[in-house]
Order: structure tokens, then C-alpha cells, then sequence
């Protein structure tokens, strides 16, 4: 099953509103105190031109694997995926999930206290109450059978997740999935993409000997055949 299909969408239980919001790629699952669909739309509309332009001028930003240094001139959005490129060791296109979502989220949070927004398996979340977000990783035994539960924070962070064995994303990993837990969902996104490629072997030691580079990261679950990993500031459950 093609992770583009986005079932898993609605087994998603939520006291708030839920919403929909489709550009081209970004294929946004919003939840909010209310629906935002007109916001949400004008804003991805908006980052989504701003990306567009950038890339454009700047191919470099769209090809590499490698970090690429933004110019100075550059939109909010592209020095953000920039930024958590070099944090991550990763190209820049791997943070754009995450870096839509948290543009996205920050602006809706002019309307709503409480927004969670998944982007092609990346979250952004600014949340009032506990929450478990469930992981998916194909056709592995533990998919949507286990969950994170994340707890309010002052601030919006992010949840992403990368995989090797589903969905379009290039990936030089073996992981089904691998799910981080950053303070934002560009970071996230992008760190989520380097510790899935590390992932060749079902001890995990490619992650276990990379964690200490980088100290934003709050945890870390990994999955790989029969065997899970986490590590850090998790609370796994499991879903019924």
C-alpha cells in the first residue's frame, strides 16, 4: 500500500477540528480548535511561491544531498530549511515537509491555541493536553500498533518520521521507520532523514553512535523488522 494513500489518516481520533488542505505535493491533515481551511490554504499558497521562487534562482537548494548556505535575501522558510540542514548533515529538500508544516502552524496559531498539522509523516504541534501520535512503517508487524504519547509544551515542536521502505522519499537506509522528536518540525524532519539513513542493521548502532552529534534532539523511536529502538525523552504505548 502506497503511504501516499493517507488511510491512516482517518483512524485518528481527535476532540478538535479536522481539516484537509491540498497543493500540488503538500498535502496538509490539519487539526485545530476550528476549521482554518481558508487560512491554512492562503499560507501554504503563499510559503509554497516563496520556495518555488527561491529554487528557481538557487537550483543548488532543490538537487543537493549536502547542506546549502541561503542567501541572505532568502524567505523565512528557505532559511529555516537551510539552517536545519547543516544541524541535521542532510540536504535541504529533506527538511521542506517539516519546514511547510511548522510555517503553516505558526501562522493558523493566530487563530487557534491548539494546532497539530502531518505533512506526508511530519507533524507540527502546538497541543494543550497529552496526545499519541502513532507510527507508521509499512507493512512492518508494529505499524499503527504503537504510538508516542507527547505532552504539551510551551512552545510548538515536531514529530517526523522517515522511512527506506515506504513512500517516494530517496532514503540510503534500511529502516521501516524512524521517528524523531525535535523542537521544531523542520529539524525534525531533516534529523529524522539522516538517522533513517544510518539505519543498515537491526541493532541500530548507525543511530546509537550519532545521537550525541546532536543535543536538540528530545528522542528517538526506531523500527527495523521485528525490532524496535528508542531512546531518550519517550513514553511508547500501544494502540488498539
Amino acid at each position: 500500500m502506497q503511504y501516499t494513500e493517507k488511510f491512516y489518516r482517518r483512524i485518528v481520533g481527535t476532540d478538535l477540528t479536522t481539516f484537509s488542505v491540498k497543493i500540488e505535493e503538500s498535502d496538509l491533515y490539519i487539526m485545530a480548535e476550528k476549521n482554518l481551511s481558508l487560512e491554512a490554504e492562503k499560507e501554504l499558497k503563499k510559503q509554497r511561491q516563496f520556495l518555488k521562487q527561491y529554487i528557481i534562482k538557487f537550483p543548488e537548494f532543490y538537487y543537493s544531498f549536502t547542506p546549502v548556505k541561503a542567501d541572505e535575501s532568502a524567505p523565512e522558510i528557505v532559511k529555516m530549511m537551510s539552517q536545519a540542514s547543516f544541524l541535521c548533515e542532510v540536504g535541504p529538500m529533506a527538511t521542506v515537509a517539516g519546514a511547510i508544516a511548522e510555517m503553516v502552524g505558526k501562522y493558523l496559531l493566530n487563530f487557534t491555541d491548539e494546532v497539530i498539522i502531518e505533512n506526508g509523516g511530519d507533524i507540527f504541534l502546538k497541543i494543550k493536553k497529552e496526545r499519541t501520535v502513532a507510527i507508521y512503517a509499512g507493512n512492518n508487524p508494529f505499524s499503527l500498533k504503537i504510538g508516542i504519547k507527547v505532552k504539551p509544551k510551551e512552545f510548538p515542536f515536531g514529530v517526523a518520521t522517515s522511512s527506506a521502505t515506504v513512500g517516494h522519499s530517496t532514503s540510503f537506509g534500511k529502516a521501516d521507520s524512524v521517528t524523531v522528536i525535535c523542537p521544531t518540525s523542520t529539524l525534525a524532519d531533516g534529523l529524522a532523514t539522516f538517522m533513517c539513513n544510518q539505519t543498515s542493521d537491526e541493532d541500530f548502532s548507525g543511530i546509537k553512535k550519532n545521537i550525541e552529534k546532536f543535543p536538540f534532539v528530545d528522542g528517538i523511536v526506531a523500527v527495523k523488522n521485528e525490532k524496535i529502538f528508542a531512546w531518550g525523552n519517550i513514553e511508547l504505548v500501544y494502540i488498539k
